[in-house]
């Protein structure tokens, strides 16, 4: 298997319990034949429209299958590569994360397969703010604290066009102060190490100083109201 340019972490080992349904979140029908699955994709497929090679790396759980099974429509797209994620010595998403770290080459993105962002070309934009900052992020703006507490809280400020992420936060229990949400991450090849921090409570989270690449909306379905 050749390197690629860019690797994708795709975990999709959750359990989804927020969403109460009898399939996989991700599996959820939008219109004929579109998942959400393959909304969250569309940004990682628009890197293989511009001419690079991306390696999709998912993480899947023996609950999962389904979802193993719809992914090989993408096998002609991607380079796939499928980990298997114990969740007792590697649990909830910090723990996804290191499970796929291992099989990832280059710049790497996080791109979960319940969210999905409004702008298809935003992830180019993002690893290509990487090269600059080490670490970007597709954001939009959101005030919600409700919204805030169930996803990564982002307190962002910019001048002249660039935006900068000044604080991040893991679903706060306090979100007083953050002005805005993260649907995908984006770190160059040497920081990628610290991925799994973005996803945990107890640790600073390495997304303070990112750049931020703003789309007008990001839309979480693991709930009943996405």
């Amino acid at each position: 298997m050749n390197d690629p340019d860019v690797s994708v972490i795709l975990p999709c080992a959750g359990f989804g319990t927020r969403f109460g349904a009898p399939y996989s979140k991700e599996l959820h029908c939008l219109a004929p034949g579109v998942t959400v699955l393959d909304r969250s994709l569309e940004a990682a497929v628009e890197l293989v429209k511009s001419g690079l090679g991306v390696r999709v790396v998912v993480v899947f759980g023996t609950h999962k299958l389904d979802t193993v099974k719809y992914l090989a429509r993408y096998a002609g797209i991607f380079q796939l590569v499928f980990v298997y994620q114990d969740g007792e010595t590697a649990p909830g998403l910090d723990g996804a994360i290191r499970c796929a770290l291992p099989m990832t080459r280059g710049p790497v993105a996080l791109v979960l397969p319940d969210i999905v962002v409004s702008d298809v070309g935003s992830l180019l934009a993002a690893l290509a703010e990487t090269a600059v900052a080490g670490w970007s992020v597709v954001a939009a703006p959101e005030r919600d604290p409700g919204v805030l507490r169930q996803m990564g809280a982002l307190t962002v400020t910019g001048a002249d066009g660039v935006v900068t992420v000044e604080a991040a936060a893991e679903k706060p229990a306090d979100p007083s102060g953050f002005n805005a949400l993260w649907g995908i991450v984006a770190v160059a090849e040497d920081e990628a190490h610290r991925l799994p921090d973005v996803a945990r409570r107890d640790a600073a989270s390495p997304l303070a100083g990112a750049r931020a690449h703003m789309v007008e909306r990001i839309v979480n379905y693991n709930t009943t109201e996405g």
